[in-house]
């Protein structure tokens, strides 16, 4: 969304009219926000109101930088890959405790926000659809803003289902401190399968008036019928997953099926501009949080690169992920006949391997990437070695070689952050239709249009793979295709292979210089990786929330 649509509400306060004779000068106005009255006496102003609402409050240290969260976690400093098999935080930042199995309602880490920032979030949508029938505009507007709430509402959900299971679907009340917040039926929780059920709800009602596309009068970055439809496909093929096992694999193809029948949304040609500051017009995003100078996010070229370039590190792929990417032959690195070559490890790779890691010897701004020991300058041995990947990869994806990693302020962090796309919706129907029916004609059609996008060309699937086969295949391409987007952590829960994924160390590469020759050698970068599959398939709930409800809220099992 454009910054000159967002006004920043960060609290609405009653104000009072005064009719005292004499004049109160502890009566003052505030001139930092605006009262409920006047929002609802300006259709803009209400409109700006609903626009807000796609971000919500601060809650945690280093969250929010530039400005304010908004679905999911997006771009932070530590990113919700770091918690995955994908990557881990170089400085920790309450991101290693979970990689750890240590989660605890007391001590939830970087993962401590969703809960409150999702309520305080469908309250004020709460709000907003209960007082838009007081607010002048055309029937077209009301019906607009309408499905626009609905859609926010649905998606702050989608955050609660995907990481808590069942919650308390709070319809459309908005509580007040009059209330009686003691009343035990506040905080029952429904079924993960009632909760799915109110979301698609949410979403079919959005659907219905919002508008096709984006334009002029409709800005980027607020959600379209597309937009509502894809989050639909998303729910659905969670539903259909073993975890949740609450739907059909049939309804998810289907949802899926009708978002690409649209017609609207394409592969984009290049893979690497999809995440850079100029991808914001690319057919291929659905839906994406929007961002411009002086609200802006983390400058991720400075966060993230590597410390001979000035760069913080930050977010460090694992091995774990590197191992995941194929030969540019179209086979797995395991396979013997896919010429893969331990001493060369990256020659002949995915072509989205190269846009999406920095590894030992690959060429960046100019220079070459220098992991190894002794002498290499994005090694321990080069400057700023605090700052020095601890897993001997750095992050490429997002990155914007346009943007300065050093001072980067007033001019970087511009890059959106894409919550839906059109590569998702096809993989999400590659999968609903391979559970459902087994890999047909148009299973193959989905991935191989992700597979062969002109900047990437790996080969299409082989011909002739059983479900089994094609289910790992799909897996693989999510993994791959989808790295760092916060898709792994829900992907490996709700397929119940966590407790295999995520027990798996979190591995490294050590490069040492002997003589003429590189010597690459797997490590261990992070001990202690454990994951409880008693528990840890949901996040806890914080002890702050079952506190605030006289324990009257039922806590995640197994926490």
């Amino acid at each position: 969304m454009k910054t000159k649509n967002i006004i920043y509400l960060l609290a609405l306060a009653v104000a009072g009219t005064f009719t005292a004779c004499k004049k109160n000068y502890l009566d003052i106005v505030p001139t930092d926000r605006f009262a409920y009255a006047s929002v609802l006496a300006d259709s803009s102003l209400f409109e700006d109101y609903v626009i807000n609402r796609y971000m919500s409050i601060k809650l945690q240290d280093k969250e929010g930088e530039g400005t304010n969260p908004g679905f999911g976690r997006g771009f932070e400093y530590a990113m919700w890959s770091a918690v995955t098999d994908e990557a881990i935080y170089n400085n920790d930042d309450n991101t290693w405790l979970i990689q750890r199995g240590l989660l605890a309602p007391e001590n939830t880490g970087i993962a401590g926000t969703i809960w409150g920032r999702s309520y305080r979030s469908i309250r004020e949508c709460n709000y907003g659809l209960i007082n838009i029938g007081k607010v002048a505009m055309s029937d077209l507007h009301r019906n607009r803003l309408r499905s626009e709430l609905h859609f926010i509402r649905a998606f702050r959900y989608q955050d609660l289902i995907r990481n808590y299971g069942g919650v308390v679907l709070v319809n459309d009340t908005v509580y007040a401190l009059d209330n009686n917040l003691t009343d035990a039926s506040l905080f029952v929780k429904s079924s993960v399968a009632d909760c799915i059920k109110y979301a698609v709800a949410e979403l079919d009602s959005a659907a219905l008036y919002l508008p096709q596309t984006n334009d002029g009068n409709w800005q980027q970055g607020r959600a379209t019928k597309g937009a509502a439809l894809a989050l639909k496909s998303r729910l659905l093929l969670y539903a259909a997953s073993p975890l949740y096992n609450t739907g059909t694999w049939a309804d998810a193809a289907a949802a899926a099926k009708v978002v690409m029948d649209m017609g609207q949304y394409t592969i984009s040609d290049n893979y690497s501009q999809l995440f850079s500051s100029a991808a914001a017009s690319s057919k291929e995003i659905i839906f994406s949080r929007q961002y411009a100078i002086g609200a802006r996010h983390v400058c991720m070229e400075i966060a993230n690169g590597p410390n001979g370039y000035g760069g913080w590190a930050g977010n460090t792929p694992l091995q774990n992920q590197v191992d995941a990417y194929e030969m540019n032959n179209g086979k797995v690195i395991t396979d013997v006949t896919s010429g893969f070559d331990a001493t060369k490890p990256y020659a002949n790779r995915d072509a989205r391997f190269y846009a999406s890691i920095l590894y030992n010897g690959a060429s960046y701004r100019g220079s070459t990437l220098q992991m190894f020991s002794p002498g290499g300058k994005d090694s321990k041995d080069g400057p700023s070695n605090w700052n020095t990947t601890k897993t001997g990869y750095y992050l490429r994806k997002f990155m914007d070689d346009n943007n300065p990693i050093d001072n980067p302020w007033n001019v970087a962090g511009l890059q959106p952050w894409i919550y839906l796309r059109y590569a998702e919706v096809l993989l999400n129907y590659a999968e609903a239709q391979n559970e459902a029916v087994g890999p047909d004609g148009t299973v193959y059609a989905a991935i191989n249009q992700i597979r062969q996008r002109s900047s990437v060309n790996q080969p299409a699937l082989v011909a002739g793979l059983s479900q089994t086969e094609m289910r790992d295949a799909i897996r693989r391409e999510r993994q791959v295709e989808l790295a760092f987007e916060e898709h792994r952590f829900y992907d490996v829960r709700r397929w119940k292979i966590a407790a295999v994924t995520e027990n798996v160390p979190a591995y490294g590469m050590d490069v040492q210089i002997s003589g003429t020759d590189t010597v690459y050698t797997r490590k261990v970068a992070l001990s202690g990786r454990l994951f409880d599959a008693s528990k840890n398939y949901f996040l806890p709930i914080p002890r702050t929330e079952i506190q605030a409800s006289n324990n009257q809220l039922a806590q995640t099992a197994g926490y």
